[in-house]
């Protein structure tokens, strides 16, 4: 205990004061949380205890993290002198006020997150704020159902005896001496104390921090409740979950929504259609590969003279080949919700992936009974907080990252392509029960990295110039597009030698294409006129046992209709809440349109059709029709053309206005 008590009082004071202060804190939130659960765990439907101790090892750490940030101020300034809380009482009061202040808010933040979950079921968000809108009733309300003076009472006994703890820690370190450091030492401690409160910020030891989506690890509802932190939660919403909706607008638009999904109109806002598969005599596998960044026009597949992609092109050709398929936007955690949730990503702040209030989505990805799930990432699923909207919507997937693979690291993105490929390959092969798999690529991306093992795959050494004028911007991006396409080529003979591609169907599709120069490379191209190349990408079917006469299906379709076109295409029986719509059923042939969204402010929005492209500002100004089918694209032709413009704008805002109320309550819609 000497020993203990000498090598404590060699710490500076200012270190042992933010110490005790954080440890103090974390435990008092540690056994906040403790009382959440015993408060409101249900235990007719208790946790599991595996999945308790998780939730609290992880909880625990968002707390230590609320705790660090919190002294965060006193330890970046508390190192100068005159800053120092220990070289002047006025410094003392100073930081004695900064910490019962800011635990005073905390403190406000815990009570209303134990009244919220009392009233709602939901932790602590930045909805909360709409109550102060009418503050007069919620006055009222809170005065009638809560003991509102005894939590007064607790509230200031709180605030009492954290300052007067606080005051009697400083009393007693101001008394403890302080060390005289060497100047060679003070640079130690400043990296070894600074490393220790940057991880404790972090909480992981990993490329990403401790996020929201790690919370959400199990199925059993109350879990992620209780792994959650409420004042994180609180402002990650506010960071991430402003997307808000307008009932009387949802309302407004639903006929031309039930006209357009082919719903119930008898029933309002019913968006929910019930699909019976063809019940096929076998399951056969699936497998999803999303490609990073593949641009249509920068394939074989539309006739670029430098053949970038001859392997793709061979599976285009002996499967069905869709020429007109875009994604709703840019950016591949859009693009994995929209897989995912078969609807646009429409959010203002951030993305949609990264709102904790819609992490719970109807998918008809959970819908493929008797399938084991598989989800492949090269790096981790931290990256956009997708791991929130796998693992909440898919039940009992199989989540697979960086740290689950042999596969030496490539570079930021995690493994590279062709290893992410022969590791699901080592996976999928010793599959008995049927399985849906999707993998998600991400080589073909900033900084390009070709890696050392590339299993017989060679860089071409040619001049930029050559390059530049067929859509590339570089000779690394050039190879690593073909790399791309060696790795697809590399998976599918990896597949067939292992014997499960012959029972398997393939959906190949781009996250997004990448706007770029493509004159060159295609004869009428309007892509680089109306930066259609970032939304324009291939979508190819592949399945020898399947598809018997392979075809170029020129219709248009979204990204928002893959989960629906695949449960179709294997004849699964699903229920579809959203805009997936089967890309082979031809009652929906008549109305046929990509939306598309622009993140800018205000939000551009659009609809393309087979001859046109419509966009606007989302709050309805400016409103263009642009011809894909005229030499002059860029030329606004909705004064030639006022009924095809009128219809188009009467869509495109109906879906934007939609998707909104949609991602608040497809939740309600599981079935």
């Amino acid at each position: 205990m000497k020993i203990i008590l000498e090598n404590y009082l060699k710490i500076p004071r200012l270190l042992r004061f933010i110490f005790i202060i954080s440890i103090s804190l974390t435990a008092f939130f540690i056994f906040l949380r403790l009382s959440f659960y015993v408060i409101y765990e249900n235990s007719s439907a208790p946790i599991s205890s595996g999945d308790f101790w998780k939730s609290l090892w992880i909880g625990s750490r968002f707390d230590l993290r609320i705790a660090v940030m919190t002294i965060l101020p006193i330890f970046l300034v508390g190192w100068i002198k005159w800053f120092n809380p220990f070289y002047s009482k006025i410094n003392k009061y100073i930081y004695i006020t900064y910490l019962t202040t800011a635990f005073s808010f905390i403190l406000i933040l815990y009570i209303i997150d134990f009244g919220h979950y009392d009233y709602l079921g939901e932790r602590l968000n930045f909805t909360a704020t709409r109550f102060m809108d009418d503050a007069k009733i919620s006055s009222y309300m809170l005065w009638e159902s809560y003991p509102v003076i005894w939590i007064l009472l607790a509230y200031i006994s709180g605030l009492v005896l954290f300052t007067f703890l606080t005051n009697k820690l400083y009393e007693k370190l101001i008394n403890q001496t302080s060390p005289q450091y060497k100047l060679w030492k003070l640079p130690l401690i400043a990296t070894v104390s600074s490393s220790i409160v940057l991880l404790s910020c972090m909480s992981k030891f990993s490329q990403y921090p401790l996020r929201w989506s790690d919370a959400t690890f199990s199925e059993h509802p109350f879990t992620t409740q209780f792994t959650y932190n409420p004042v994180q939660n609180f402002f990650d919403t506010i960071r991430n979950g402003r997307m808000d909706y307008d009932i009387k607008e949802a309302k407004k638009h639903y006929e031309v929504i039930s006209n357009y999904l082919q719903t119930d109109q008898k029933k309002p806002l019913n968006y929910i259609r019930k699909i019976h598969g063809k019940n096929l005599t076998k399951k056969p596998n699936i497998i999803l590969v999303i490609v990073e960044s593949f641009a249509s026009y920068k394939t074989s597949l539309d006739g670029n003279p430098l053949d970038p992609t001859p392997s793709f092109k061979k599976l285009a050709d002996e499967g069905y080949y869709f020429n007109n398929f875009f994604t709703p936007s840019t950016g591949t955690a859009r693009s994995i919700w929209t897989t995912i949730t078969s609807m646009p990503d429409v959010e203002k702040v951030g993305t949609s992936s990264r709102n904790p209030l819609i992490v719970d989505n109807h998918s008809i990805a959970n819908e493929f009974d008797g399938y084991e799930k598989f989800y492949f990432i090269g790096g981790s699923a931290s990256w956009g907080n997708i791991r929130g909207i796998l693992t909440r919507n898919i039940k009992n997937l199989h989540l697979y990252e960086d740290t689950e693979f042999n596969s030496p690291r490539n570079d930021v993105w995690g493994v590279s392509d062709i290893d992410l490929f022969r590791e699901a390959d080592n996976i999928l092969k010793n599959q008995e029960k049927p399985f849906f798999a999707i993998i998600q690529t991400s080589g073909n991306h900033r900084p390009y990295t070709i890696p050392e093992n590339s299993y017989g795959f060679k860089t071409i050494d040619i001049d930029e110039k050559d390059i530049t004028p067929y859509g590339f911007e570089s000779l690394k991006e050039y190879n690593a597009y073909r790399l791309m396409d060696y790795s697809i080529n590399h998976f599918m003979e990896k597949a067939k030698s292992s014997g499960y591609a012959e029972d398997t169907v393939f959906f190949f599709w781009g996250d997004h294409g990448i706007n770029g120069n493509s004159k060159a490379a295609l004869k009428a191209d309007n892509n680089t006129e109306l930066n259609l190349g970032s939304l324009r990408v291939p979508f190819v079917i592949w399945s020898p046992e399947l598809i018997k006469k392979p075809k170029k299906i020129n219709k248009v379709a979204s990204e928002v209709d893959v989960l629906a076109t695949v449960a179709g295409f294997t004849g699964q029986s699903y229920t579809a809440t959203t805009f997936g719509r089967d890309l082979f059923d031809e009652k929906y042939d008549n109305s046929r349109y990509a939306f598309t969204i622009v993140h800018s402010n205000p939000q551009h929005i659009g609809l393309v059709g087979q001859d046109y492209w419509f966009r606007m500002f989302s709050d309805g100004t400016e409103p263009k029709l642009h011809s894909l089918l005229s030499d002059k694209p860029k030329d606004d032709v909705s004064k030639n053309f006022p009924e095809q413009t009128h219809k188009m704008k009467t869509l495109t805002k109906s879906i934007y206005e939609t998707t909104k109320y949609m991602y608040y309550f497809n939740k309600n819609f599981k079935q």
